[in-house]
This record gives structure tokens, C-alpha cells and sequence, in this order.
């Protein structure tokens, strides 16, 4: 099942805890952020929920962390899914429940960056562009159109 939560979802502090102990180190950055609630009121953490646990995540959010020649909105950023449970499309639902949540606020276009090359082309991103990183390793900017 995948969710989307806020500050205010009995959700969030689970969904913390997990990114807290994740090994991926942008997973420990957003339990950070969450600490903090260093999110604007529309953006939220989208949370993949088996059982009682948080078993992945991923962040739709205005900002890319892309440099400044790319002015593009909204990022799905943080796409994660722990070790156990990947290889069962996870990653797919989580994209998809963060695009149609943004097809909702009204956005045509969503992007995504990352190092991952043939990953997201999967799930119908276009390459557009090539960069050096600003923050992590990711160093490719993909988009997504999606219908109003």
C-alpha cells in the first residue's frame, strides 16, 4: 500500500524512524529534513506501507537540487525501497501515486534526477539533460508529461 503523509500522519514518525536507519545516506537526509518538517505545505513523502512497517519512500517537492540553468518544478526525489523488498515494482507505485498527486495540484511535467541510467526510462522519463551534481551522485535530469 502506498501513502501519502505529512507532518500530521501517524505515519510520519515511522516513515522517519525507517530513512533514519536506512544505509542510503539520502534516506538519513530526509529523516533530517522530517525532523524539521522542512517541507512546504504541499510537498509530501510518499510512504510504501506492508503490514505495520515502512518498507520505502520517495518525496514529491518543488526543488531538484539541480544547477541553476535547470529551473524545472516539481521533483520526485528519494526514491528508495529496502533490500527485502525490492523486485516487487515498489518503486513504480511510489512514482506513480507522487505523479498523479501532482497531476491533482495541476502540474503537466514532473522531473527526476538521478545516476541510474535504463531505470526510470522504464517508467516513461525522458532524458533531457546531463549535469555535474550539485549534491549526491545523481547527474541526469529526467521528465515525465503528465495529462490535466
Amino acid at each position: 500500500m502506498i501513502i501519502a503523509i505529512n507532518k500530521d500522519d501517524p505515519w510520519w514518525e515511522k516513515t522517519r524512524a525507517f530513512a533514519k536507519d536506512c544505509p542510503w545516506l539520502p534516506g538519513r537526509r530526509l529523516a533530517e529534513r522530517m525532523s524539521k518538517n522542512d517541507f512546504l505545505d504541499w510537498e509530501k513523502v510518499f510512504v510504501a506501507v506492508h503490514g505495520e512497517d515502512v518498507v520505502g519512500f520517495c518525496v514529491l517537492e518543488e526543488n531538484g537540487n539541480t544547477p541553476a540553468q535547470f529551473n524545472c518544478s516539481p521533483f520526485i526525489n528519494l526514491v528508495y525501497v529496502g533490500e527485502e523488498f525490492r523486485g516487487e515494482r515498489l518503486s513504480k507505485s511510489l512514482i506513480d501515486a507522487a505523479l498523479d498527486y501532482a497531476q491533482r495540484l495541476g502540474y503537466k511535467k514532473v522531473y527526476l534526477k538521478s545516476e541510474h541510467h535504463g531505470l526510470y526510462e522504464k517508467y516513461g522519463f525522458k532524458k533531457i539533460a546531463d549535469f555535474k551534481p550539485t549534491v549526491g551522485l545523481a547527474n541526469q535530469l529526467f521528465e515525465i508529461e503528465i495529462s490535466v
